[in-house]
């Protein structure tokens, strides 16, 4: 979700708060597809689990990308040179749509799928346990990151969104579609908030609002990394999730569970007073 918030940030300034709530619709869609569409369970072979998320994953993102790029289209197309109070406040009223769509159509309660990943250790250190659903985030995760990094680096899709992020106006006059540039990266965040969605699915409860707790502490891990980095939203998530889990899981000099959101918003408040630029961006004239 991270990576979603800091591509859009990296070419319009702008942060998404619908990306949130996309990747919980996107994440309840899934869970549907799971249960419903491929049976999948614990009785399922490895080959149908292994097809099925596989799937999943595919279909979740193309969903994502739908949704987001349709919001962007409908919603901020039309503010593209309008003050950024307009567009902030637009970005919250778009993730309360999107939100209570997923309201309407998936209700209050929580959805879940049965346990698909073995829960079995990997290793152990001492009392700290590492097990396969947790490696099979990481498996996902580190081939997505790299896949990112070579189109946003190596291609000419990534060439035409760098060059648009540093001067639309410009990059217009060379002959880069702006306006179709710009869909894209809202597609693609899209697609990566189907692909965050199904990785949490996996192993967590699912509901309507899920996705606006979570976008929050997202939001803070690109912070921290250096928004408008990918590597640094990664970077920036994991240590949130580590911070997180000495927080809750430690039972000394730690306040415990209650006082997690605190601690995460108190990091972004010292990140965006101390460090704006977060822990791998770079300092700019706007953000010295």
């Amino acid at each position: 979700m991270a990576l979603g918030y800091t591509l859009v940030y990296g070419i319009l300034q702008l942060i998404n708060f619908a990306h949130g709530d996309v990747f919980a619709l996107s994440g309840l869609f899934a869970s549907t597809m799971i249960v419903s569409t491929f049976n999948l369970g614990s009785g399922t072979s490895t080959i149908g689990i292994v097809g099925g998320l596989a799937a999943t994953f595919a279909i979740a993102a193309a969903f994502g990308a739908i949704v987001n790029s349709s919001i962007e289209f409908v919603a901020y197309r039309r503010l593209r040179n309008a003050p950024r109070l307009a567009v902030l406040i637009t970005a919250v009223g778009m993730s309360f749509i999107v939100q209570n769509i997923s309201l309407g159509i998936y209700n209050v309660n929580f959805r879940s799928v049965p346990p698909l990943i073995s829960s079995a250790n990997i290793f152990q250190i001492g009392g700290v346990h590492y097990a396969w659903d947790a490696f099979f985030v990481v498996l996902v995760t580190g081939p997505v990151l790299l896949l990112l990094t070579w189109l946003v680096k190596s291609t000419r899709q990534g060439k035409a969104m760098r060059a648009t992020s540093q001067d639309p106006e410009a990059a217009a006059i060379m002959g880069i579609d702006v306006n179709r540039t710009i869909s894209f990266t809202f597609a693609l965040a899209g697609a990566l908030a189907g692909v965050g969605a199904v990785l949490y699915l996996v192993e967590f409860n699912i509901r309507y609002d899920t996705g606006f707790q979570l976008g929050l502490i997202a939001f803070t891990a690109a912070v921290l990394g250096g928004i408008g980095n990918l590597t640094g939203a990664v970077l920036g998530a994991m240590l949130i999730g580590l911070i997180q889990a000495f927080n809750e899981g430690l039972s000394w000099f730690a306040p415990g569970s209650d006082w997690t959101r605190s601690l995460v918003f108190a990091i972004l408040i010292a990140i965006l007073v101390f460090r704006p630029e977060g822990l791998l961006g770079e300092r700019t004239p706007e953000g010295a």
